[in-house]
């Protein structure tokens, strides 16, 4: 796997954070992407993590914290149990689908408007949402990273 390098941007901050999760939102797709679906339900660490349920888990990321807290939008968040009939290609589409309905709700709102619903917990405003979200992909496009080499010895963003 080709490593790729994260872009450089000049641009505005909105630009900049939705660029930077988007590389990593990417980076954490081509993990997955080409993996058999025997291997993509693997865990060969203690955790049980997979490389499936990393997508799942942020998909439902994405639609807690953007659609569900940000925007207070009625949704379910999607569950983030690796089910029997999820494949590689689904989830992987479920997740694009997710980050699009977040990316279209942050493009059009300010990024210091609070969140709508806090359920109790400190009020943050859209910036710490995405920085949260940028943050949490990339965590976790590092674990997908050593699960990929342990699976296969694949390397690289």
């Amino acid at each position: 796997m080709t490593d790729r390098k994260p872009p450089r941007l000049a641009g505005a901050e909105r630009e900049t954070l939705l660029a930077l999760l988007q590389f990593q939102r990417d980076s954490l797709i081509r993990k997955v992407d080409g993996v058999d679906e025997v291997a993509a339900r693997r865990s060969p660490v203690a955790s049980g993590t997979t490389l499936l349920w990393l997508l799942k888990h942020l998909a439902q990321a994405e639609i807690r914290w953007v659609v569900i807290r940000f925007a207070a939008l009625d949704a379910s968040p999607p569950d983030d149990a690796v089910q029997p009939d999820d494949t590689a290609a689904s989830v992987i589409a479920a997740y694009r689908a997710a980050s699009a309905q977040a990316d279209a709700i942050a493009r059009t709102a300010g990024l210091d408007e609070p969140c709508r619903r806090t359920d109790g917990a400190e009020p943050v405003n859209l910036r710490w949402v995405l920085a949260h979200l940028l943050e949490e992909t990339a965590r976790h496009a590092g674990h997908a990273d050593i699960l990929r080499e342990l699976i296969d010895g694949s390397t690289g963003r």
